[in-house]
């Protein structure tokens, strides 16, 4: 079909986020039932949906990859990602936010503001995303609009005022009150295929006209002449147009949120469709975006216009049994044109542009370009991995990347046969394509593979992936910790490497100084070499022997992180002298400075936020307790549920999810992400060293 030609104020680029469970999936079915792509709304529980397309997806219920579909509605054009809920995928919340516009935040209307309401909420304001946020499910039993709007007020912000009222309760409701027209909008079935525009029931009527009031004293503030105009003559002198305008700049400004309410599957999702391209910035309204000059490292600018030179970042990759590797990208100027060349920033290679398709979610159709502002996928570029750069070849620019936390969990696999060998490598090297948050590497130790991820449900889903997806048959380990080795003290040792054995012998030396360094800086090396002792040209190769031991370990072999080193002194032979001697001289300072500088074991601290019927609490607690847990806060989540929030060693946080059901009989949930890395207790780092020496 062809495809309608929009201004670029008329694109909308949004993300749909939340919690786990909050109904995203349903949410973004009932926008693609009621903007005409598909033609009955998808059920996540029987596994029909349109954007929840892998099997695994429909299986659990739960999203796992962020989906991409572009809609239109009202003339505009809306390119919608419905990103995953659980934490162990937050990674594709992040890399999906970095290149939208808009969000709409969806909450459980049963539940209110939950643990990864906060996550998302948060990770949004860090790249200044405006949002809207919709009370879904508050038609079911326990569903509340008002009570979940004051947790967003206690949770999340107090500039977060609704702009539809919900008409009836539970069961019942049956539309909304429009604060901005003063209009009812009512169905009689959710499926309804219209809304019926009519009168404020009386009995909602002060209600309503108190609402509006505030919404429109919040408005005005981001208006200077609206403001003094309401001062001056009240509520009444200021026109619909002019408080839609003014409620434009406040959501736009990224510190004011609408709310609205509702059964994500019903024709009530229209109205939020009406609140995305009213409210919801186009890619005009975004600031002009900048970059370096991978030349000169010059800061360049690029405005949102198809008529500056190309820029555009890779966000995801995707493997499709179809075409092979796709590369979704957002352009932020100029056009990107099928056939053409492009330049890769990160690489500095030019790479071909071979096809280019316009996604509904699974389904794909073949277009000639994307222009200024709008998501597409790529297909036919080799070396474009997640956060990659792809400019004009005359007019270099690299934007920022994206940047990931190293995954805390690791597991060993093999290949059940020898068959699964080679496919096994294969398929491991294009899901880490995929997901960078996904890690593999070989134990040098033991020769094994070990798969590294943001935790047991992540791993889970790639074993189950190269299974299906592969055919790889693979056997996996027990899960392992990714513990660290780091410095409390300071030491200052000499190296000496000397090696004798006929002919040209072997000499260096070296004095180091080592001391911690600040948590999370990693490793700093610092050339303290006055005069010659050390010739130049042999100070890279001290540095190498210090980082290779480094990353090898020293107690009990996990990575050292956070030390700084220091070469201040050494010595040198003319003759035996070389870099491969200096490499063993500064190896050898390392392990024995480390030694004597109060080494110790780190290990990761996940946050772990627990929701629990009250009746189940003093088990709950009683069991983090067991597993070295602290409890750092206890609060009040709705009637009868309490929210624990703690910080717990990840060793001991292994089969949790299961302990907790069997504990409150499947009441309970939990959600874990990684806080920081602590010291490990001495009892517990010498089993751990003990082991690691077997």
């Amino acid at each position: 079909m062809a495809e309608k030609k929009v201004e670029l104020k008329q694109f909308r680029n949004i993300g749909i986020i939340a919690h786990i469970d909050a109904g995203k999936t349903t949410v973004t079915e009932g926008i693609l039932y009621r903007t005409g792509l598909s033609h009955k709304i998808g059920e996540v529980h029987e596994g029909d949906t349109t954007t929840d397309w892998m099997e695994q997806e429909r299986e659990r219920g739960i999203t796992i990859t962020s989906a991409a579909v572009t809609c239109f509605w009202r003339d505009h054009k809306i390119n919608i990602i419905d990103t995953p809920g659980h934490i162990d995928f937050t990674a594709e919340v992040e890399r999906s936010l970095r290149v939208l516009d808009g969000a709409v935040t969806v909450f459980d209307g049963k539940m209110g503001v939950e643990a990864q309401s906060e996550t998302v909420w948060r990770q949004a304001s860090k790249y200044g995303v405006p949002r809207i946020c919709f009370i879904n499910k508050i038609n079911q039993t326990g569903g509340d609009f008002y009570k979940s709007l004051e947790s967003i007020h206690n949770r999340l912000s107090k500039n977060a005022l609704p702009v539809h009222l919900p008409i009836g309760f539970e069961k019942d409701i049956n539309g909304v009150v429009d604060l901005i027209d003063m209009k009812a909008y009512t169905y009689t079935e959710y499926h309804d295929h219209e809304l019926v525009t009519g009168e404020i029931p009386a009995d909602m009527l002060d209600k309503a006209k108190n609402a509006r009031t505030l919404l429109v004293e919040k408005a005005v503030e981001y208006d200077d002449e609206l403001f003094e105009r309401y001062l001056e003559k009240g509520e009444d002198s200021i026109t619909v147009d002019e408080l839609r305008m003014a409620l434009r700049k406040a959501v736009l400004s990224g510190e004011f949120y609408l709310v609205s309410g509702g059964d994500g599957r019903g024709v009530i999702v229209e109205k939020l469709l009406d609140l995305m391209v009213e409210y919801l910035p186009a890619p005009t309204d975004v600031d002009a975006i900048w970059g370096t000059n991978p030349k000169n490292g010059d800061e360049v600018e690029r405005k949102p216009d198809a008529k500056e030179p190309l820029a555009a970042l890779a966000f995801k990759i995707a493997t499709d049994p179809f075409v092979g590797k796709l590369i979704f990208v957002r352009v932020y100027s100029g056009k990107l044109e099928a056939g053409s060349y492009v330049l890769n920033a990160t690489t500095g290679d030019k790479e071909r542009i071979g096809r280019i398709v316009r996604m509904f979610a699974d389904k794909r159709e073949d277009i000639s370009e994307v222009e200024t502002g709008d998501i597409a996928a790529v297909v036919g570029l080799k070396n474009t991995t997640t956060g990659t750069t792809l400019c004009d070849p005359a007019h270099p620019i690299q934007l920022e990347s994206i940047t990931f936390v190293e995954p805390p969990v690791s597991i060993a696999i093999e290949p059940k046969t020898k068959a699964d060998q080679e496919k096994m490598g294969i398929a491991l090297q294009k899901l880490a394509e995929e997901d960078p948050t996904f890690r593999v590497h070989t134990d040098e130790e033991t020769g094994q593979t070990i798969i590294s991820g943001m935790g047991e449900l992540h791993l889970d889903i790639i074993v189950d992936r190269m299974k299906r997806e592969f055919s790889v048959e693979a056997n996996v380990g027990e899960p392992q910790v990714a513990f660290r080795e780091t410095i409390k003290g300071k030491s200052e040792v000499q190296g000496k490497y000397i090696k004798q054995s006929g002919g040209r012998g072997q000499y260096g030396d070296v004095y180091l100084r080592l001391e911690p360094n600040e948590p999370g800086k990693g490793f700093e090396f610092s050339d303290e070499i006055k005069g010659g002792v050390v010739p130049q040209e042999y100070r890279p190769a001290v540095r190498k022997g210090i980082e290779e031991t480094l990353d090898g370990g020293v107690i009990a072999g996990y990575p050292v992180v956070d030390v700084k080193a220091a070469l201040y002194d050494g010595s040198y032979h003319d003759v035996d002298s070389s870099e491969m001697a200096f490499k063993m001289a500064g190896a050898l300072a390392t392990r024995d400075g480390i030694k004597k500088a109060n080494p110790i074991l780190l290990e990761p601290i996940m946050k772990v936020v627990i929701v629990t019927p009250e009746d189940f609490m003093g088990d709950v607690i009683g069991d983090m307790n067991s597993r070295r847990g602290r409890i750092d806060q206890m609060e009040d989540l709705m009637d009868g549920v309490k929210q624990i929030t703690a910080f717990v060693p990840l060793a001991a946080m292994f089969g949790y999810t299961t302990d907790l059901r069997s504990m409150s009989q499947g009441r309970a949930a939990s959600s874990m992400e990684l806080a920081q890395y602590e010291e490990v207790p001495p009892n517990v780092a010498q089993e751990i060293i003990e082991k690691r020496a077997k």
